[in-house]
């Protein structure tokens, strides 16, 4: 149930304080996207992106733990309502800001970082604003791409006390102005070395035990088996350590499988018959095989409450959203993670890219770049901060949000 401070906040009046904050730091926000996307950080080495937000957040008069939670490129910002107490709902926004190799920002992270910046900010003065009890966190969340930072951040403790997670992902424009729900394939990857026996090709390679044939043979294996895979499951592979000459067989190789699937249990089940696999080319080969799984990104538990709202608030602000989306994305994200600890919303929206342009391609990147792009995030970003109040301001949508959250978490068990 609404408070009776909140009852008497229309809802116009807190658009009013979010547009009049972001406003007035909107010259800042531009420079802070363009440092982001002229500066493109892989995994874990985002050191300028996590400087210049930190410097950035510091200069608006938060208070910052750089290197946080264990992550040399994490970080944390907190605000509170007006009386500075620690009462109320927690509201976390999170920041992705790691690139591509080679292609730079071509899945639009320093889009991201800037609406969840924009949100923290204007959610930030609307508590200051009107005194609601509500708090306030902005994490940096590293390595989305490559590494899972915010599974890592789960552990380390990052989410402890966070009532509900909220954040945006910049897409091409079939999509109209956006989806509140997207659904996405949970993934994990496998990594595998083959160990043989070198031999003399040309002398005796009868005594060799080749591990080039090894990795080859998982390779056509696993190729094989995508024939009898779920149009939604997806698997690929790269060759990470191979011979560099033709005239030794080879004794080590090298190679990592990454595995999805629409949920955890089908990853698991799909998982089981990769290495099924790749197990079979070292019995066939002679070769000893080792495996290794790690980076599980979990599928994301899509919240209607949450979407919703979201839905309802970008239409503030004339933007035609898409509550959810039946269809998987094939994509995965690390904010699976975050959705099995904490109701999520991971929204989707527009930016005009070229058409035919696509998310890790370089057209995306550039696109990504645009000052359209960086006032779209704006938009978002007070649509998410608008979502985060609407909470806040709301005990019961938050019962209800956390019950629709519990349910799809027990419908798995």
């Amino acid at each position: 149930m609404p408070s009776a401070t909140t009852t008497k906040i229309d809802i116009s009046q807190v658009k009013d304080v979010i547009d009049a904050a972001i406003e007035k730091s909107q010259i800042q926000l531009r420079e802070l996207n363009r440092q982001i996307w002229s500066n493109p950080e892989l995994a874990y080495k985002e050191h300028h992106a996590h400087d210049t937000i930190c410097n950035f957040l510091e200069s608006q008069g938060f208070q910052v733990t750089r290197h946080a939670f264990g992550l040399e490129t994490a970080f944390e910002a907190r605000s509170s309502s007006g009386d500075g107490s620690e009462a109320g709902p927690l509201i976390n926004f999170n920041a992705e800001y790691d690139a591509l190799p080679d292609i730079g920002h071509a899945c639009g992270h320093n889009l991201i970082a800037t609406s969840s910046i924009t949100a923290f900010l204007a959610l930030s003065a609307a508590l200051k604003k009107f005194g609601v009890p509500g708090r306030t966190q902005l994490l940096g969340t590293p390595a989305e791409e490559n590494g899972g930072g915010k599974a890592v951040l789960i552990e380390n403790g990052a989410y402890k006390g966070v009532d509900i997670s909220l954040m945006g992902h910049g897409g091409p424009s079939l999509m109209g102005d956006g989806i509140a729900g997207t659904l996405f394939n949970a993934r994990k990857q496998i990594h595998v070395e083959f160990t043989g026996k070198n031999a003399h090709a040309g002398g005796n390679p009868w005594d060799g035990i080749n591990a080039l044939d090894a990795l080859v043979a998982a390779y056509n294996n696993v190729a094989v088996l995508r024939q009898q895979i779920l149009p939604e499951e997806r698997i690929h592979c790269a060759f990470l350590d191979t011979p560099k000459v033709a005239n030794v067989i080879p004794s080590f190789t090298k190679g990592y499988w990454q595995v999805r699937s629409p949920t955890l249990k089908g990853l698991n089940s799909l998982a089981a018959r990769v290495r099924n696999c790749i197990e079979a080319a070292a019995l066939a080969t002679g070769c000893q095989v080792k495996l290794k799984e790690d980076s599980l990104y979990k599928d994301i538990k899509l919240n209607d409450t949450l979407c919703q709202h979201y839905q309802k608030n970008m239409g503030l602000y004339d933007r035609t959203i898409m509550k959810k989306l039946d269809k998987v994305m094939t994509a995965s994200s690390d904010i699976g993670n975050v959705s099995y600890v904490v109701p999520t919303l991971h929204s989707a929206f527009t930016i005009r890219a070229p058409e035919g342009s696509s998310p890790h391609h370089p057209s995306f990147a550039a696109a990504a770049g645009t000052d359209a792009a960086h006032e779209e995030a704006l938009i978002v970003g007070k649509g998410l901060a608008l979502t985060g109040w609407d909470i806040v301001a709301d005990v019961g949508l938050l019962k209800q949000a956390r019950e629709q959250w519990k349910h799809e978490i027990e419908s798995d068990n």
